[in-house]
């Protein structure tokens, strides 16, 4: 089933046009810090529909929307001459063939300019593609440069609180154990008292 069958060329054109500017309009609303990524995936999906739209026109010879008058040849019919229609029934299916072949070339000569302006839409937004990569590829290096910057931090901190964590429980002990012997000393005291009375 062919779905594109009831959109002429214009349409067609405007579709792809309308598709990716959608795309890029509901990827920019949904990743706004990452506007140069959406940009390239916008690009990239206008030059795929391109080339879609291309491989489209090539694989439907022949159509109207794409192919201006009628066939330029028409075998004749020889086979309803009289007398010697039956003898020359070879040579009007030769013609037949000929005649198929000089149409089909003529089909293709009729769609591959439609085709190839799709393809060279495809081919421009590819290289409108490529400097948007670049800053991708860009943006990307610095925030993981950024993000290594941050994890060394990060790890200098932690290390940093952890020696002060060993140095604090160093020191716990000892305070603990400085603490301990007024307690010790009360006990006896409270013990002896007890004997005493």
């Amino acid at each position: 089933m062919d779905i594109l069958s009831g959109i002429d060329l214009e349409q067609l054109r405007m579709w792809i046009w309308i598709l990716a500017i959608g795309f890029a309009v509901g990827m920019g609303l949904w990743r706004r810090h990452q506007l140069a990524l959406v940009g390239f995936a916008s690009t990239l999906l206008f030059a795929t529909l391109n080339a879609g739209a291309g491989i489209y026109v090539l694989k439907r010879l022949g159509d109207s929307r794409w192919t201006v008058g009628d066939p330029p040849m028409s075998a004749p019919e020889l086979s309803n001459v009289p007398f010697a229609g039956q003898y020359l029934e070879p040579l009007e299916s030769s013609l037949e063939s000929i005649t198929g072949r000089v149409n089909s070339f003529w089909e293709f000569s009729q769609a591959l300019p439609v085709a190839l302006d799709f393809f060279t839409r495809s081919g421009w937004a590819l290289v409108v593609a490529i400097p948007l990569i670049v800053i991708v590829l860009v943006r990307s290096y610095r925030t993981a440069s950024r993000r290594r910057k941050d994890l060394q931090n990060l790890n200098g901190t932690v290390a940093q609180l952890q020696s002060e964590l060993a140095a604090i429980k160093l020191a716990l002990p000892a305070e603990s154990y400085l603490a301990l012997p007024p307690e010790n000393e009360e006990q006896p005291r409270q013990q002896r008292t007890r004997r005493k009375q």
